[in-house]
């Protein structure tokens, strides 16, 4: 009888253990399936897949007129291989390592590894995989080596705005100007090859390859001008070798009437096909501060003091408050200096005061106590509200990445002196961008026009019904009043006088009415190094073009004034502008 009870008990242990060997199987087969199912089949699909990337072709960059080419994608190859799949491994690692000039014991190593797929060459232009083609055909080698197409970054004209447009890594991802900000829109979307595989990373017969369409990258349109730019780069490297620039200069031309750049130059700049190009015989250190320089775009990223070629700020501010007007003979006098706050403040021309001067006399020579005068009727508040109306407290927004801001003393910590510092343009700091900026919201009746580099993007992957690019076109954008439109009538027709009469006169063009305004600043307090500058507009009646020049400490004969030096080159570029416009 006890033994009976014994089995019993035994057989129902048994009983419960096989139901709680059920119960959790059948709970750990629904965590599988209902919990992880999802991760597992991807899992699963990984290991019996061999997925390689297609990358797209990156979208071209043209100039204004679509004409001209500035950045596209050439077609390469990409060579990969499969390591399980690679019977004769030293034979292959030896025609790999000599074709594409590689280490052959590092070549061993990688196709030794016990992995599906392993990069060995990239960006490799097809007479060599041709090559490699013929020599898999002649050892009849039909897998294990991946021939797969590719793009790489091309630059037809080198160093053409190199600043603006900027350059790729070996990735094609953009890494600095236009290829940089618009990566998203330039680089498009990856492709794959996708194969099937058994668990050892096999392909699996009678499978065939599945190819998923890249999707190129949009097309960018920018404002620049090919000619104009083309022009600006000429000249401004004549003056920075002409004038012993030490640290070289830049051009900056706008459209007044939507806010295009037309032209955007530096120098020194760079060959966009060869970015990482230095001179070796400089420290690792050195080597890449000299890279920073040429990538970096001065005319929005470094600020600088402008100089007289702010009295056109002051001049507005005046006539738009009604302190003065244009030509009022003898309103002002200059008698080598004024007294600011028991200060002294000289005329550049001290030693031969100017006399009895208007409004537009003074602009045209340039006088300082005139300005610095204006600016203590005009009052901080007041002059500080201009300010703000031309922009000069926020960045432009121009799309390119890199912007600086100006640099000004706070409101309230601004007194007589500082204010009439100021009011000739000395003591603060503003970027080259801003100041053209300026002088095209005077150029635009007295509205401010925000500048941009992108006119139009191409897309290449919306069609429209009749089979057509979608074309987005990047509108113009003003911002508020900063003067009335008969206050920056009169400011462009003294500025006139500045080039036709004035310190501004190397600057003129035969034939046409161009107005300006010159400006030298020292680069820093006592570094005895200077800077040379000329902003100008034209036509004046209906102005097209606003231009600055700005050079960097020059040192040569001509000297280091912007009537000087600064003139002329700008004088040279507006008479080949000009007519090219026409």
């Amino acid at each position: 009888m006890i033994g009976k009870i014994s089995i019993k008990k035994r057989m129902k242990n048994v009983m419960f253990i096989i139901i709680l060997i059920i119960i959790v199987l059948i709970s750990r087969i629904a965590f599988l399936q209902f919990i992880r199912g999802d991760e597992l089949s991807r899992l699963a699909y990984e290991q019996q897949t061999s997925d390689r990337n297609v990358n797209p072709k990156r979208g071209a960059i043209y100039d204004c007129t679509k004409e001209k080419v500035l950045a596209k994608s050439s077609t390469v190859e990409t060579i990969t291989v499969n390591p399980i799949s690679i019977k004769e491994k030293e034979k292959v690692a030896k025609e790999l390592s000599d074709l594409f000039e590689l280490d052959y014991d590092e070549m061993l190593k990688k196709i030794s590894k016990r992995t599906s797929i392993v990069n060995i060459a990239k960006k490799v232009d097809k007479e060599k995989t041709n090559e490699l083609r013929e020599w898999m055909e002649e050892n009849n080698i039909k897998e294990g080596i991946n021939i797969d197409e590719d793009t790489k970054r091309f630059y037809p004209y080198n160093n053409f705005a190199s600043q603006v447009i900027g350059f790729c890594g070996t990735d094609n991802q953009g890494l600095n100007g236009i290829e940089s900000q618009y990566d998203d829109i330039l680089k498009g979307y990856k492709g794959s090859i996708s194969k099937m595989t058994d668990a050892s990373g096999k392909k699996i017969d009678n499978t065939y390859e599945e190819y998923n369409n890249p999707t190129d990258g949009d097309d960018i349109v920018l404002t620049i001008d090919f000619n104009i730019q083309s022009i600006a780069e000429k000249y401004l490297k004549e003056a920075c070798i002409d004038n012993d620039c030490e640290d070289g200069g830049n051009v900056v031309i706008m459209n007044p009437q939507n806010g295009d750049i037309l032209a955007m130059a530096g120098y020194p700049n760079y060959n966009l096909n060869d970015p990482f190009a230095v001179d070796e015989s400089l420290n690792k250190e050195e080597q890449s501060l000299q890279m920073q320089k040429l990538w970096r775009n001065k005319a929005i990223s470094d600020t600088y003091e402008p100089g007289s070629t702010f009295k056109i700020v002051t001049s507005s501010a005046a006539l738009e408050e009604e302190i003065t007007t244009p030509d009022k003979a003898g309103e002002f006098s200059c008698n080598g200096y004024i007294e600011v706050a028991g200060v002294k403040m000289k005329c550049w021309r001290y030693y031969k005061p100017h006399g009895s001067e208007s409004l537009r006399e003074a602009l045209m020579n340039s006088c300082n106590p005139v300005f610095i005068g204006l600016g203590q009727k005009i009052g901080v508040k007041n002059y500080y509200k201009y300010l703000r109306r031309f922009g000069f407290f926020n960045r432009t927004g121009i799309d390119i990445p890199g912007e600086a801001n100006s640099i000004f003393l706070d409101e309230a910590k601004v007194g007589p002196v500082e204010l009439g510092t100021i009011s000739f343009g000395q003591r603060f700091e503003v970027t080259p961008i801003q100041m053209v900026t300026m002088l095209s919201t005077i150029g635009n009746n007295g509205i401010y026009v925000k500048p941009h580099l992108i006119k139009e993007i191409i897309s290449n992957s919306n069609i429209d019904e009749n089979g057509n690019r979608i074309v987005t076109k990047i509108e113009k954008v003003e911002g508020g009043r900063a003067i009335s439109e008969k206050t920056a009538k009169n400011v462009l027709s003294m500025m006139q006088t500045v080039v036709d009469e004035g310190t501004g006169k190397n600057a003129k063009v035969e034939g046409e009415k161009v107005g300006g305004k010159t400006g030298t600043s020292e680069d820093g307090v006592n570094t005895n190094k200077y800077i040379a500058s000329f902003i100008g507009i034209a036509p004046i009646e209906q102005p097209k073009i606003a231009i600055l020049v700005t050079l960097y400490n020059p040192r040569g004969q001509g000297g280091h004034t912007g009537g000087g030096v600064g003139a002329p080159l700008a004088g040279n570029i507006l008479r080949e502008v000009l007519e090219y416009l026409k």
